[in-house]
């Protein structure tokens, strides 16, 4: 597989690039100019650029007019900026065979995360930070894996990192500014939680990992529930749910402002309708295959019934929607499950409500 690596030409993204390229698996580095800076963004993009010739590294580069693009979603700078960059490095993706894209969050942005989650109210979920591996943030290439591999190293850690192999960088300007929400946290608040606690980032970044482990341990991951519908064992064991067979579904899109709780009643299922895209009713065909919710890979619908106790006189009664870009893609299975490319987060703003019909 080759890695596409974001590359900011910050400390961060470039300790990055270094120990990607100490592994010596194949990669290509990505540079976004989002001409914010003026000659710094244009700095930033001469030293990424010529680290990768001198290491002989695949380059690639996209300058883009953000303030712009920004005024015309009506959206902030840094979200225009975020949105901007990972359809890009989709795109990169797609065009050139790159297996998944890695970006350099660390733990101190974890940290920072989790306290704009709690300040936001994102609610249990927002708890458990960053991930890190996961899924690009943008609808078109949802399918498509993010890495975080510095997520476990502070900033101490990256910047002795740096030192120790000569890593070259530069330093964004307006990260001493105030302007964000998240400069703040990082320039205000945060020097008051390193005088209480100076190993504060590791020990909420421990927090964080424990909250993910506890939701996962009670079944409350973002996303509905599948129908708890049993059969009994001729010995009285229940033997898993059973998608129901009889019911008529409707699909229904809404808009979403993050406020109503994910968590559904039984049998209604919740996806995001900008990442899920057309769906198309079906039943199962040979081929098909779902990423369940929280699962770390595919799964053959073949496995995924068997796995559910389905019989097989009752899978061509079983309800599925996939998706219109891949006919074999399941990203719903009616009153069940959703696959983990649909899941609904913090960045959703559409979403599609999957219900039995009511008569």
């Amino acid at each position: 597989m080759i890695l596409l690596v974001a590359v900011s030409g910050g400390i961060d993204s470039m300790c990055l690039a270094e120990k990607v390229r100490l592994q010596g698996g194949p990669f290509a580095i990505a540079h976004c100019n989002f001409r914010l800076r003026g000659a710094e963004s244009d700095a930033d993009e001469a030293l990424v650029r010529s680290w990768a010739r001198s290491n002989g590294i695949p380059f690639h580069v996209k300058h883009f007019d953000t303030e712009a693009f920004a005024s015309a979603e009506g959206i902030s700078v840094e979200m225009a900026a975020r949105r901007l960059r990972y359809h890009w490095f989709g795109q990169l993706c797609r065009e050139h065979g790159y297996g998944a894209v890695a970006v350099a969050h660390n733990a101190n942005d974890n940290a920072e995360t989790l306290i704009l989650n709690l300040l936001r109210g994102t609610g249990v979920k927002g708890l458990t930070g960053m991930k890190a591996e996961g899924f690009i943030p943008d609808p078109e290439y949802a399918d498509i894996p993010l890495l975080r591999p510095l997520l476990g190293l502070t900033r101490e850690e990256i910047a002795a990192f740096a030192q120790e192999h000569d890593v070259p960088w530069r330093e964004d300007s307006t990260n001493a500014l105030n302007d964000y929400k998240r400069n703040k946290i990082r320039n205000l608040v945060f020097p008051v939680f390193r005088e209480i606690n100076p190993s504060f980032v590791q020990v909420l970044n421990r927090d964080m990992e424990r909250f993910t482990d506890e939701l996962d341990a009670f079944g409350q991951e973002i996303g509905p529930k599948p129908a708890q519908t049993h059969e009994k064992s001729a010995f009285g064991q229940e033997i898993g749910p059973k998608p129901a067979q009889t019911e008529e579904f409707e699909v229904k899109e809404e808009e979403w402002d993050g406020t109503e709780p994910v968590k559904q009643p039984e049998g209604v299922l919740i996806l995001d309708a900008d990442k899920a895209g057309e769906l198309v009713e079906g039943r199962w065909e040979t081929g098909d295959w779902i990423r369940p919710l929280g699962a770390p890979g595919k799964k053959k619908m073949q496995d995924w019934f068997t796995d559910h106790h389905i019989p097989a006189d009752e899978k061509p009664f079983v309800v599925l929607y996939k998706s219109a870009r891949d006919p074999h893609h399941v990203l719903a299975v009616a009153g069940c499950c959703i696959d983990h490319s649909v899941r609904v987060t913090h960045t959703t703003r559409r979403i599609l409500r999957i219900s039995t019909k009511n008569d």
